[in-house]
This record gives C-alpha cells, structure tokens and sequence, in this order.
C-alpha cells in the first residue's frame, strides 16, 4: 500500500493547493496557517478537523507536528508585475513573509518542500529563495505552469519550486513538458525564457480538463457562480489552481514511491 504523505500548508487562502494534492489520493493535510479571516472561514468548511493557526510568524516546531511535504504560495504583491509602484521584491514587507517559510524549514525539515509563486519571481526573488534554500540543506528544480494547462481560458503563469534534501540524487521530479524548469543542484542556478506554446501545452490526460473551462466573470476566470463580492473575488484571484497542485502531487508521489526513503537533512 503506498504511503500516504502528510502535507503541512503555509498561507494557504483557500486551499488551493492543498485541494490538488488530495485529489491525488496521497496527501492528507495536518494542519494549516492563514491569517485572513475569511479565507479561515473557507477553510473551516472544507477542512473542518484540520488544525489550522493565524500568524505565520508565530508558529514554528513547538507547536507544529512533522510532515513529510511543507508547502505554500508566500505573498506576491511585492513582487508581482501587477505592482508596478516602488515594487520592493522579495524583501517587501509582504513578500519578504518568504522569510519565516524558510526559517519554517529549517525547524521543521520536511523531506519535500513546495513553493508557488507569480512568474515575476524569476527576477523579483529567486536567488534569495534558492539561496535559503541551499543554506537549508536542500537543492531544487522548478517550473513554470500556466492554468491553461489544465484548460483555462487565461494564461496564469505560476512557478512552482520543488525542494528536497541536497542528498537525493536530481532526477526532475517535475516532469511537465513544454515549460520553463531550472535546477540549482549545481553551483548557482540557472533560468530559461518560458516557452509561448502554451495553447498546445498538455499534462497528463487524466489532469486536464476536457476542453477549455466555461468563464463566469468578466475576469475570465471560473467563479462557479460565487456573487461578485471582493472578498471571494479576491480569493479567487490569489487561489492556486488545484489541477496543477494535482499533477505536481501526483509527480512528488511517483517519485517518492519509486525511491528508497531518506532520511531528514541534517
């Protein structure tokens, strides 16, 4: 029987990703952090017996159990091309939260670790983010994953960084076609124009959705019906979609069963 993986979730809004990665069948979530209110409401009615804690930076390994996967999308407004007033990058006073997740890491030294991010981050952060996580004792590889992969009728580019103990051997865990992906399991690291045919970008059938999703907002993108209120827009607009955090789920799974176990990093 394969092992189930226990996911702890870092500013999770309204369980985006978390929702992928059960969908996999193999995650289960141990707890979760958010601190707006009504993303914890959202959160409570979905996750209704899983811990769930407000401050990112007053939790750490006193009160957290152990998980195998830590993950989570860290502010981006700082960092976004949508900020285009004094963008301040990682070290903003929203984006510059990156640092308690890596603080987070180290406490907690989870075998997998699974970042989400605006594409922007490339430029706005990713060596401070991989810098961190190399002083962490875990190399990487990440790529870039638009919604119209799994058939929305918008773009979204995200980056999406898988990190793991530097003492496993790099075999691109992430096996997505016809995107942007780096590794930094060599000295620095290295990054490559994202491709522009994502129209014809495809993950595994099973992820994708039968043709392009049917838009209900002006916005395009699927509010399934939810009233035009700010707040549920606004999460909407800061949700990952679950359809990739399923593929990216279902690539850590794969992995993981296919490898002997290791232990934590030291």
């Amino acid at each position: 029987m394969s092992q189930i993986l226990t996911v702890g979730s870092l500013f999770s809004g309204i369980g985006g990703l978390d929702l992928g990665l059960e969908r996999t069948g193999r995650f289960q979530i141990a707890w979760q952090v958010e601190i707006n209110e009504y993303c914890q409401q959202v959160l409570a009615k979905h996750w209704p017996n899983t811990p769930r804690y407000g401050d990112v930076r007053r939790i750490g390994v006193d009160n957290l159990s152990s998980v195998n996967l830590l993950c989570g999308g860290f502010p981006c407004q700082d960092i976004s091309i949508s900020n285009t007033y004094k963008p301040q990058g990682i070290q903003g006073p929203r984006s510059g939260l990156w640092s308690e997740f890596s603080r987070l890491i180290r406490e907690l030294r989870p075998q997998y670790v699974l970042v989400e991010n605006v594409s922007k981050l490339l430029d706005r952060g990713m060596g401070q983010v991989l810098a961190d996580l190399a002083s962490c004792g875990y190399d990487a590889e990440w790529q870039c994953v638009p919604a119209a992969a799994v058939g929305a009728p918008h773009v979204r580019d995200r980056i999406f960084i898988l990190a793991y103990p530097s003492s496993f051997q790099w075999q691109q865990i992430l096996r997505t076609p016809n995107c942007q992906q780096g590794s930094s399991n060599a000295m620095g690291w290295t990054k490559k124009k994202r491709c522009t045919s994502w129209e014809s970008f495809e993950l595994a059938p099973r992820y994708c959705l039968a043709g392009l999703w049917s838009p209900q907002s002006r916005v395009q993108r699927v509010s399934d019906g939810v009233p035009h209120r700010m707040d549920r827009l606004k999460c909407l607009g800061n949700a990952v979609v679950p359809q990739v955090a399923e593929y990216i789920g279902y690539c850590i799974a794969t992995w993981h069963d296919n490898h002997s176990m290791f232990d934590k990093p030291s």
